[in-house]
């Protein structure tokens, strides 16, 4: 433990030597692993000759996987808990050239599999009983195959890969690096430089005029390199459309949403339900309005705190209201919530050079940890419950799951975290008394929907906009840029472009629209979930099973029919409405609260 770690109790640290008993340990595999990825090359060629080589080799395969899985998970989380120390900073960098080795080594495996005959494919299975266990596995893999190019070509475009990452690297290098912020005045009435990280805290002021010159400030920046931000964006979009043309796909979008096997109706029914129920976005809208006692609403109040009240929830407070919360699944979950919380699988405390915010992580072959910076605060009841909703859906599918499906996919990953939230609020609106608690609640749950469902949708609408645009031709400059995320804000948020003339350079400042059709997948989840929460807490046991059997489904079907196993229909938007329902519900009672206060 480094010095920066002496302080903490060992209670309170998460127990790393459940993955390696030493650091030594770790370096001996380290060692291993690297003399095996030397050993694969003679694999290369002979990945088809018999049912018998292709079972000996997709399992060398995925057991170098599965045992470098292990390795980075204990170097990238030394390394999180404290980024000062170069020896995990090497640990980590050592984990990932080996990946990167690893997949160099195995480069041939998909372009081989990919000469297999369905006539090869059912021989080689019928004769080797064990290739069935891997059947969805190579069906995904051959489902591809149309859009897989040959060898050479493949080469090529893996060759290019730095280039076509160039518009994102120099997104994030101008936005974290070179640009820099003006001074502006915080709630102490000290003058600070703005940053990122202290953005939104100064968004959140309950000084106006504190929100409106953080804004104003902010936002000259973007209004100031505009026309580079324009053309990082607009380079990114023409890679996409580049790759998903050369691989044969309509559209860049189609490309993206075939990885998971997800059909494009989905992100259309997804925006056409946000569309719909835009009206009660604006009553949100007009109700923050009446609270904050303002004539207009601009942008920069959208972020400001309705609620007076801030809970103060210790952790030991929040380990006994989580696993009473979450007893509503049942023996098996409990049983597993008790022994994350009792056996060390939460970084529980801020410390010098931990890593920031909060995750679950994890191999197949470890626990399923989790870091947090806890404060005593409701937020962070709400992270600790999220986050243990990613690690039991970890450990079930692990427990259930061969390591091949072991892991589920990221159309689905933030759906059991969302869910526990859910259940949380329900939880504590059926206990609250106090008006202003009951308050602070209902705004809490409105305010994550509303940065959820609809900001994210807001983003997943002007990315496709963006794609289609420079497909049919149109230039992506900033004016064009501009216009089109002025006119998006002002639709959703009701609120003038003309009264708000800042707002529309803040498509240059969103990491999201680089990680190509992801954010369309955060309003999905937190939809889905609120819709298994609402058949949790007021259905049956029938309700609570199913949940069950998708949490230990993995990556054993696609992720439309695993989540299907929840009772979710993600192909309609019945659960999108169904989820707006209680967003209205409780949209009214917040409203009838007002009189209250």
């Amino acid at each position: 433990m480094s010095d920066h770690r002496q302080h903490l109790e060992e209670k309170y640290t998460w127990d790393l030597t459940t993955i390696f008993p030493t650091d030594e340990a770790w370096e001996e595999e380290e060692k291993a692993l690297r003399a095996l990825c030397q050993e694969v090359g003679v694999y290369q060629g002979h990945l088809l000759d018999s049912a018998s080589s292709l079972l000996e080799v997709t399992n060398k395969y995925l057991a170098i996987h599965r045992r470098l899985e292990t390795l980075y998970v204990y170097a990238s989380m030394k390394n999180d808990q404290d980024t000062t120390v170069a020896k995990y900073q090497e640990f980590q960098a050592k984990a990932s050239a080996l990946y990167g080795y690893l997949n160099e080594s195995f480069a041939f495996f998909e372009p081989e599999f990919m000469q297999i005959s369905q006539e090869q494919f059912d021989s080689f299975l019928s004769e080797e009983k064990e290739l069935e266990d891997y059947r969805y596995f190579f069906e995904k893999l051959l489902r591809g195959k149309e859009h897989v190019l040959s060898q050479e070509s493949e080469a090529l475009l893996a060759s290019a890969s730095e280039i076509f990452s160039a518009p994102s690297e120099t997104f994030a290098i101008l936005d974290n690096a070179d640009i820099g912020f003006p001074w502006v005045t915080n709630d102490d009435g000290e003058v600070i430089e703005l940053t990122h990280g202290n953005f939104i805290s100064l968004m959140e002021s309950k000084n106006r005029d504190i929100r409106k010159g953080a804004f104003e400030a902010h936002y000259s920046v973007y209004e100031q390199f505009q026309h580079t931000y324009a053309k990082t964006l607009q380079s990114h979009v023409k890679v996409q459309n580049f790759k998903a043309k050369v691989r044969h796909y309509e559209s860049a979008r189609q490309a993206a949403m075939s990885l998971n096997f997800i059909p494009e109706s989905v992100y259309d029914a997804l925006i056409t339900s946000v569309h719909n129920h835009l009206p009660l976005l604006h009553r949100y809208m007009a109700l923050r309005q009446r609270l904050l006692g303002l004539d207009d609403l601009k942008m920069y109040d959208v972020y400001a705190p309705l609620s007076e009240m801030d809970l103060a929830v210790t952790y030991e407070e929040a380990l006994e209201k989580a696993e009473q919360v979450l007893s509503i699944f049942g023996e098996d979950y409990t049983e597993r919530v008790k022994r994350a919380f009792s056996e060390r699988w939460i970084d529980v405390h801020v410390n010098k050079g931990k890593r920031s915010g909060a995750y679950s992580g994890g191999s197949y072959d470890t626990n399923a940890f989790m870091l947090l910076n806890w404060q005593d605060t409701l937020d962070n009841l709400f992270t600790l419950v999220h986050e243990t909703g990613h690690s039991m859906h970890s450990t079930f599918t692990r427990e259930n799951q061969p390591y091949v499906y072991g892991d589920y996919s990221i159309f689905l990953a933030e759906i059991a975290s969302t869910t526990n939230e859910n259940i949380l609020t329900e939880a504590l609106l059926a206990e609250v008394k106090d008006v202003k608690e009951r308050f602070a609640i209902l705004n809490h749950y409105l305010d994550g929907f509303k940065g959820t469902v609809f900001r994210q949708t807001q983003f997943a609408e002007f990315e496709h906009l963006i794609h289609k645009a420079d497909q049919e031709g149109q230039v992506l400059t900033s004016d064009y840029l501009n216009q089109l995320y002025a006119d998006l804000n002002e639709k959703y948020y009701g609120l003038k472009a003309s009264d708000n003339p800042e707002i529309q350079y803040e498509w240059a400042r969103i990491p999201h629209f680089y990680y190509n059709y992801y954010v369309y997948q955060y309003a999905t989840g937190f939809a889905a979930a609120s819709y298994l929460a609402d058949r949790i807490v007021h259905g049956n046991q029938e309700d609570k099973d199913k949940y069950l059997a998708y949490l230990k489904a993995g990556n054993s079907a696609d992720a439309l029919d695993v989540i299907a196993k929840a009772g979710v229909d993600m192909t309609t938007s019945d659960y999108i409405d169904q989820a707006f329902e209680v967003f209205e519900k409780r949209l009214s009672e917040l409203e009838d609260l007002v009189d209250l206060l």
